[in-house]
């Protein structure tokens, strides 16, 4: 998947941080059963201020985590915390001499509990991985302490209310991960006022409202919208993320309307996939100046109108799916387009002498009636 690929992409982008912390694990031999860091490290743990304020913050959360089916925490023993399973300790970036926590990686283990307000005392965190867990309610205010945070990833958890604007106050961060929670509201413009974040991924929640008309004063090179309820158009000014974003997913986001000729402006794309809207008149011919444009997919809308050759002779397009639409006419290598090697599929519009395609009388109703973009009234709030 798209995003997937991204978030690897993206995460090479911290290689030097992750090993640092593969570094200490190897020197100290480091394995699920045994310790972080040497001896002497974690003897002089309990005159280190910093590891002392570790030390409350994780024995407070581990009181909240109410099921560890495999007792992962239960060497969180004692004051020695870079012990501890799941936590990496390293030098403060202002004092290497001092040792302080500054990752947490809990990823995957079906923890259930919530975050306690404790856990703004790890003001030195770098990373902080509790994703595939059950983890449940707000996140605590606490949270804008971790000024040096710099990946935040609560996915797949049980996280509720309206959209954590504690994140927001976070001036380290790069990566931030919330989809498949139960956030719900709208999501603030304030996100895409933010010039650090690099990759947003909010999918799979109960998101509403529409997507704020901000949305491409962000510098981020990864947006992950999909399965939410926004609604409404995609603002022109899609067309100021051109400098950075390489791929925008929206899958099942309730947008209407027409695609704005702006989206052809964002020449670092390589990924768009907008399917499962409903969306609705041509596909921009901007769109056809995408040179590392790679997927593009526009399947489960209402759009009619011609495909152009343009697009089919992308250089880098490898999947093209716009299937279940009303398309009525494929120009040039469109029509054959798998045979230059692309995935591609043009089920269910309205194509003459193609197979699997909409009935005459469904066409019919779509064709007479095409759509003028501009007699929507789109809502840019």
């Amino acid at each position: 998947m798209g995003s997937q690929r991204s978030k690897t992409s993206f995460l090479l982008l911290v290689l030097s941080l992750f090993s640092l912390l593969h570094k200490l694990e190897t020197k100290h031999n480091t394995h699920h059963s045994h310790p972080h860091h040497n001896h002497k490290n974690s003897q002089s743990s309990a005159a280190n201020p910093k590891l002392n304020q570790a030390y409350i913050a994780l024995q407070a959360w581990k009181k909240v985590i109410y099921s560890d089916p495999t007792n992962y925490t239960s060497n969180w023993v004692g004051p020695s915390v870079c012990r501890y399973r799941g936590i990496y300790c390293g030098p403060a970036i202002d004092d290497n001499t001092t040792t302080v926590v500054s990752g947490i990686d809990l990823n995957h283990l079906d923890l259930a509990g919530f975050l306690p307000d404790e856990i703004g005392l790890l003001a030195d965190l770098a990373l902080l991985h509790i994703n595939s867990n059950r983890f449940c309610g707000v996140l605590p205010l606490t949270l804008s302490n971790l000024t040096l945070l710099y990946e935040l990833d609560l996915s797949n958890n049980r996280f509720v209310g309206p959209f954590p604007s504690v994140v927001l106050s976070l001036p380290s961060l790069k990566y931030l991960d919330l989809r498949y929670n139960e956030f719900e509201g709208p999501v603030p413009s304030e996100l895409f006022n933010n010039k650090s974040l690099d990759a947003i991924f909010v999918n799979n929640n109960r998101f509403t409202s529409v997507i704020p008309s901000n949305l491409g004063m962000s510098t981020a090179s990864v947006v992950v919208f999909a399965n939410n309820k926004f609604g409404g158009c995609l603002p022109p000014s899609i067309a100021n993320f051109a400098n950075s974003i390489e791929e925008l997913l929206l899958i099942n986001t309730s947008l209407t309307g027409c695609l704005p000729e702006e989206v052809g402006y964002l020449y670092k794309l390589r990924v768009l996939d907008v399917s499962y809207n409903q969306l609705v008149g041509r596909i921009p011919y901007s769109i056809a100046g995408l040179a590392h444009l790679e997927q593009l997919n526009f399947a489960h809308n209402m759009m009619s109108g011609e495909v152009s050759d343009g697009i089919c002779v992308l250089p880098n397009l490898t999947n093209f799916t716009l299937s279940y639409n009303f398309f009525c006419e494929e120009q040039g290598l469109c029509g054959n387009l798998t045979s230059k090697g692309v995935v591609f599929d043009d089920r269910r519009n309205c194509l003459p002498g193609k197979k699997l395609q909409r009935s005459k009388k469904v066409c019919d109703v779509i064709l007479e009636h095409p759509v003028e973009c501009e007699e929507f009234n789109c809502d840019y709030s």
